[in-house]
């Protein structure tokens, strides 16, 4: 097997996003539902997130940094301390991609594209009603890698507080991946769904 090695010190930014982002997929999509501690509402997605543990239950996702520049999500999580991951599912795909756009921070996204903003209860920070399921979390944590000076990305941890799912996804308390039939990040503009898969059996 022939193979090409990229040794990171030679590589430009733009490289290491494609060879990043290209191999590691699919990514699940976290929409980052948060509120200001003026009461504008905030939805955006973000497909560096992932679960990484279960007890308690904690939730992360990155966002960037752009030369000092923090992202509202980033910046309502700091200033309440809460925010919600609503699972995006096939049906929901081009909301998604339109709550994406950078917009200025007193323009509600959620109204932008005409998603509902709930309120579940445990925290201020809205989900979105039209979601399978959305995840309510306390923030307890942030790590940063990179050039505080330049590019560099926050880490946020979240404690799960609720889980809000369909009763249609729903077998007790496991999930129907194709029901739920969630999106998965690609390279680029590519995504996939739950919905294709196979069983492998752990060995005793």
């Amino acid at each position: 097997m022939e193979r090409t090695s990229f040794h990171v010190e030679e590589l430009d930014t733009a490289e290491l996003y494609k060879l990043t982002t290209g191999l590691i997929i699919p990514r699940p999509i976290g929409w980052i539902g948060t509120q200001s501690a003026d009461g504008v509402a905030n939805l955006a997605p973000y497909s560096f997130f992932n679960a990484v543990a279960t007890n308690p239950p904690v939730l992360m996702f990155s966002t960037g940094v752009f030369h000092g520049v923090i992202k509202d999500s980033l910046k309502n999580i700091r200033e309440t301390g809460e925010f919600t991951a609503s699972l995006v599912d096939h049906d929901l795909a081009v909301a998604m991609n339109d709550s994406s756009a950078t917009l200025p921070p007193e323009v509600d996204e959620f109204e932008k594209t005409g998603l509902t903003a709930a309120n579940f209860g445990n925290v201020s920070a809205p989900g979105v009603a039209e979601a399978k399921a959305v995840v309510e979390c306390r923030a307890i944590q942030e790590v940063e890698f990179g050039d505080p000076e330049g590019l560099h990305h926050v880490v946020a941890f979240g404690e799960v507080i609720a889980f809000h799912i369909d009763d249609d996804v729903l077998d007790g308390t496991r999930i129907d991946p194709t029901r739920l039939d969630a999106l998965g990040r690609l390279a680029g503009a590519e995504y996939a769904t739950t919905r294709d898969q196979f069983r492998l059996d752990r060995p005793d």
